[in-house]
């Protein structure tokens, strides 16, 4: 079957939602005030782990019709560990709190009256947030509709309102850029889109795609795939025109408000200039359109996975399940969950990563049976390693050792670690014939000597 050009848009819609929460906000405006006049480098690097690596992710996916099939290709084991310790890192644990804290802390918080109980009124806010994203949740068959016609369009129209009016009203002057983005702007744009969780969400939502287009009547593999790489490139597409906005404004910005802990503060001070104690409310609504449609694909994508796994709780219990425990985590607050955030994402990131690129390549490499494990392994243990060192840990010899790879005190240790794991695993297949001659060999003559 045909998809409409209406269903189209509506799925193209969804997607962008889906990955623009939370951190697609605050992140981009403080690359641009961070970067200064090393934006440009620093947002490519951003744009490659913020756009271009979650688009190929929800293909690498659906590719793979799931999850839980693409890391299979690994090892059984590594398939049920690492697919739970995404859906509860990207979920419950982490990115479904965070995306429900953060629009309250960085657009509701900063406006309330100095005698106002800060816990008491995150409680309602939660409360009002997590009804309404399970109710949005319950009916995953209308959320192309819900998402697509309403949330989605509204969010884009407050979005370039306020662009608009920065381009012809905001203060500009632009700064020097900080020490970090100095001599390596495109390497820390490259990391600080770690920060957005979409590589990792993208392996959420390939599935999440791929299900609503057959909802539609697609049901063809090869036809679910064309549509789902139109889907990619159109919501990559203004997810990178998006952040390309947010991070001039930030740029633009940066030699006017101070330098803060996170990008909100700069969006508050340059909505504020523009339109004064209303643009709070404005603010409010961006924040909260934007993280309400992420944590509605987040939990529809984590209950339908876990639905699988256990009949004795249905996809509606797991929503209710999911919505209560993210509604606990959340009301710890936000610095709690960003402290958590960080060392998990260096943990995880690189073997996402890795298992993207293996996913897209699979019918080249797919027969080999060593290149999947040698090359996630190799990402996984350097990416957990260098979370752990970031953490201050003591590793001994073990961080001496690690630390002669190439980029690894940028973080990125694990693509020399992984490309030359890839390379061996290449490599054995024609070595394996001659290393059993070799052995056999050995084994007569030890045989004969006896």
């Amino acid at each position: 079957m045909k998809l409409s050009k209406k269903n189209m848009v509506l799925v193209c819609f969804m997607l962008f939602a889906l990955f623009f929460g939370a951190g697609n906000l605050i992140f981009p405006p403080f690359l641009g005030q961070n970067a200064g006049t090393q934006t440009l480098p620093a947002l490519l690097g951003f744009l490659v782990t913020a756009v271009v690596l979650p688009v190929l992710g929800v293909i690498a996916v659906a590719e793979s019709d799931g999850l839980e099939k693409l890391c299979r290709r690994v090892d059984a084991r590594f398939a049920m560990v690492f697919t739970v310790l995404i859906y509860l890192s990207i979920g419950p644990g982490l990115g479904i709190p965070r995306a429900a804290s953060v629009p309250f802390e960085m657009a509701i918080a900063p406006y309330l009256p100095e005698s106002a109980s800060f816990g008491l009124f995150m409680l309602l806010y939660s409360l009002v947030f997590f009804l309404v994203a399970g109710w949005l949740a319950l009916a995953p068959n209308k959320l192309v509709e819900r998402i697509g016609k309403v949330l989605t369009p509204s969010l884009l129209i407050l979005l370039t309102f306020v662009f608009v009016n920065f381009v012809f009203r905001g203060d500009a002057q632009v700064a020097a850029p900080q020490p970090a983005y100095q001599s390596s702007a495109f390497v820390t744009g490259f990391l600080e889109g770690y920060n957005t969780m979409d590589a990792i969400a993208a392996l959420n939502f390939g599935l999440v795609i791929a299900t609503t287009l057959r909802s539609l009547g697609v049901k063809e593999k090869k036809s679910v795939m064309s549509y789902t790489v139109r889907a990619g490139i159109v919501a990559g597409t203004i997810l990178a025109t998006i952040y390309a906005m947010l991070s001039f404004m930030g740029m633009k910005s940066s030699g006017v408000y101070s330098l803060q802990g996170n990008g909100a503060w700069t969006l508050r001070c340059i909505v504020s200039q523009l339109f004064g104690t209303p643009g709070a409310v404005l603010l409010a609504a961006i924040f909260t359109l934007a993280c309400l449609t992420t944590c509605v694909g987040l939990i529809t994508s984590i209950a339908q996975y876990l639905s699988t796994l256990t009949k004795h709780l249905s996809y509606r219990a797991w929503v209710f399940v999911i919505v209560g425990f993210s509604f606990a985590v959340c009301n710890q607050g936000l610095n709690t969950i960003l402290s958590i955030s960080v060392p998990v994402l260096n943990a995880i990131y690189p073997t996402a990563i890795v298992l993207i690129v293996l996913g897209l390549c699979d019918k080249w490499i797919g027969k080999n049976p060593y290149i999947y494990p040698f090359t996630v392994g190799a990402a996984g243990v350097v990416g957990v390693l260098y979370a752990l060192d970031q953490q201050k840990l003591p590793l001994g010899f073990v961080k001496t050792l690690f630390s002669k790879l190439p980029l690894y005190e940028v973080g990125m240790g694990w693509v020399a670690a992984s490309a030359a794991m890839a390379l061996l695993g290449c490599a054995l297949p024609h070595m394996m014939p001659y290393f059993k001659k070799a052995v056999s060999g050995l084994f007569h003559r030890t045989s004969r000597a006896s």
